[in-house]
Formats: C-alpha cells, structure tokens, sequence
C-alpha cells in the first residue's frame, strides 16, 4: 500500500486539496483511505464521507498530538489496510512547527499557503524542511512577484523538494497530484520504520498535567529563557 504523510497549518488548504487529489485517485482506479488527526475537533471527515472516500478522523485530546500521531501509527496503517485501500494518505493538523510526520521510506508532502506571511517557510521548520513535495496554496490571491519571494523562500528551507502551486477549490494541480501519489513507495508494514525527524524532548511537570506556576513545581526536561537587555526608547 502507498502511504503518505500530508502536512501543514491549519486552515492552509490541505483537506481540499486532498479531496480533489483522492477523487482523481479514484478516476485513475486507485482505491484510497484517508486519515486526519487532529486535536480537539474535526468534521474533515464528513468531507471525505461526501466524497465517497473511506475516512476517519482520530483526535489527540489532552496529549501531545505529535506523539499521538506516532503511537498510532501501526493502527492507522492498518485500519487503512481493511479498508482496501490502495493508497493510505495520513492528514495531520494538530502537529507543531518543532515536529515532522515524514517517515524514512514514505512520500511526505508539506501544504503551505501564500498568505501566511513571508517570514512562514522559516517558522514551519521540519515538517517543511524535509517533506519531498512542497504544495502552495492561494496563490490566485498575490502578485506574481509575491507568489516567486514566496517560492524562493521556501527553496532556502528546502533546497532538494519539488515546490509546486495547487488550488483545492478549482482542481489546479490536483490531478498531477494525484499522479505523484499513486507512484508512492509501495510499503508493507510501518512497523520499523523511522521518522525523518527526532521530535522534541519534552517531559517536564506540565506534561504531566501540573497546572501550578513556580519552579518549585518544574521538574523533569526544563529550559529557562534567557532575556536581553530591555532597549528604552
């Protein structure tokens, strides 16, 4: 089965671009199953439901939604799996700009879109960095000058991933998509397998459902900011 990590902000257009991806799949006669994880609430899935695609969204709740992704991993192949799929694409928005769903082995795409700021390729960190497809959204909405600084900054994050412009509300680009997803690598089990990207370490009070304020009651992986000199005007 063809597996595929699908990952970007939220709100940055990666459900609509998959739901047109996944419907010319379908055209082409590749059978797909789609999972989104997210953190507190979804109704992506309706959207693939409507669609007539197999979907099912998991939510992370309280825990960390990077390392919900990773525990489940084995079961989300899987569950595609019985679903017949062909192609199993993992949607995740939950995850944080420290951490990267790629795995080693696996296609993994970046959803980006053009009116996040010039400065965004910088703050997504790995989950752009090592993605081997770069897909940007909105660029019906910026100059063409603006759509190229946009498109160069990401090339600096990124120098050896294809960079390509998409659009989920008209269709453009989806079918090529689609293309590039139903050559995926052929996986077997993910059982494994290794992610592209060690996530942080982050086991201090607060992980472990602390809520009081004080480092009386920080123990475990802490780190303490370091301020500058405060500049007066």
């Amino acid at each position: 089965m063809r597996l595929i990590t699908v990952a970007g902000p939220p709100s940055c257009g990666k459900t609509s671009v998959l739901l047109r991806t996944c419907a010319a799949l379908k055209k082409k006669g590749v059978a797909c199953a789609v999972i989104k994880f997210d953190c507190l609430q979804t109704r992506d899935n309706l959207a693939y439901h409507d669609a007539d695609i197999p979907a099912t969204a998991v939510l992370s709740g309280g825990l960390c939604p990077d390392h919900f992704f990773a525990t489940n991993l084995e079961e989300t192949f899987e569950w595609a799996k019985n679903t017949g799929a062909e192609c199993c694409v993992i949607e995740t928005a939950g995850l944080c700009n420290r951490c990267s769903p790629h795995l080693r082995g696996a296609l993994g795409l970046c959803v980006i879109d053009n009116l996040m700021g010039i400065d965004a390729p910088q703050k997504i960190g790995p989950m752009l960095k090592l993605a081997d497809l770069v897909l940007v959204t909105k660029g019906d909405l910026v100059s063409q000058a603006e759509r190229e600084v946009y498109r160069h900054r990401i090339r600096q994050m990124n120098s050896r991933a294809i960079i390509r412009h998409i659009n989920g509300l008209t269709g453009q680009g989806c079918q090529e998509l689609a293309t590039v997803l139903a050559m995926a690598p052929d996986i077997v089990s993910v059982t494994d397998m290794r992610l592209r990207f060690a996530m942080p370490a982050a086991v201090c009070s607060y992980c472990l459902s602390e809520t009081r304020i004080g480092s009386r009651y920080q123990k475990g992986n802490v780190k303490k900011a370091e301020f500058g000199d405060a500049h007066v005007v």
